[in-house]
């Protein structure tokens, strides 16, 4: 049985350097699960790990960020959650978003 903490479907290195994967199952199941029309964009969700147009912290888990990237996916925005709570780091969302960032909002 394969270590699904080991398969992946992907890895980035963040604007900091730090290394970001995403776990298949974590890919297939709760991102694809979710936004099915993601599932042709992995490309586009490592570019929005690795050169963002915009990045915030998550506003709830204090070892969480939101990197956002423009014009990419199905939609106007593509926005990921990376969790830093664990080494290495981890995708644990990514959709489709049409409004701006929340911090662009006044």
């Amino acid at each position: 049985m394969e270590d699904p903490e080991k398969d992946l479907v992907g890895e980035a290195w963040d604007l900091e350097g730090n290394r970001v994967v995403i776990l298949t199952y974590l890919w297939r199941v709760k991102v694809l699960g979710a936004h099915p029309a993601l599932s042709p964009y992995l490309a586009e969700v490592l570019r929005a790990i690795y050169s963002p147009d915009h990045v915030r912290p998550d506003p709830g888990f204090k070892e969480r960020r939101h990197h956002y990237l423009r014009g990419a996916g199905p939609s106007r925005w593509l926005f990921v959650v990376l969790s830093y709570e664990q080494e290495p780091a981890r995708l644990i969302s990514a959709f489709p978003r049409r409004k701006d960032p929340d911090s662009w909002r006044k």
